[in-house]
């Protein structure tokens, strides 16, 4: 399944694509920050249940609101409001954003054996344009110490990466212990 329009040429991240084979077939996934949805696009051709979330989800519902396997939740995340999304999901998928006060809810949200998949900017990020606000860029090996003792890193990148444009980032996968 390919989202449709204008956005059926944004692939899903490599990383995504190389972790989400991690999460349980058949299994719950969220979207968090979903934009388009090219993570969910991924997401359900995995035959995943998936919870696509974002701000704006004009572009989710038209892609994904006639698809029985996706819920298309509009949920400002910063409102300073409680986080209620749900719990023991399979996997979790976010990119592209950062918003220090869900880092810890989102090992929470995950169930037993479930995989988180991140993967956002960095320090050193300003150089290749937005953003360039520190307060949306991670601290070199923020995400590892967001998560260490709660969940177990299976793989952790940061550094700047060159495709799919050159961009300082920090990735993790982890797993909640059964």
């Amino acid at each position: 399944m390919q989202p449709s329009g204008r956005h059926a040429e944004s692939a899903p991240s490599p990383w995504v694509g190389r972790y989400a084979g991690l999460i349980r077939p058949g299994g719950r996934a969220l979207d968090l920050a979903a934009g388009a949805g090219r993570h969910t696009s991924l997401l359900l051709a995995r035959g995943l249940t998936v919870v696509a979330v974002d701000r704006d989800t004009a572009d989710l519902r038209a892609a994904f609101g006639a698809y029985p396997a996706c819920r298309v939740v509009e949920l400002d995340l910063e409102d300073g409001g409680p986080w209620r999304l749900g719990r023991d999901y399979d996997g979790i998928v976010v990119t592209n954003y950062l918003h220090r006060p869900l880092l810890p809810a989102l090992a929470e949200a995950l169930g037993p054996g479930g995989v988180l998949i991140y993967e956002t900017f960095m320090r050193g990020q300003e150089a290749f344009g937005k953003p360039s606000n520190p307060d949306f860029l991670l601290a070199p090996g923020e995400l590892r110490l967001a998560y260490a003792g709660t969940l177990e890193v299976i793989a952790f990148e940061e550094g700047v990466f060159q495709e799919p444009r050159p961009a300082a980032l920090q990735r993790i996968a982890a797993r909640k212990g059964l």
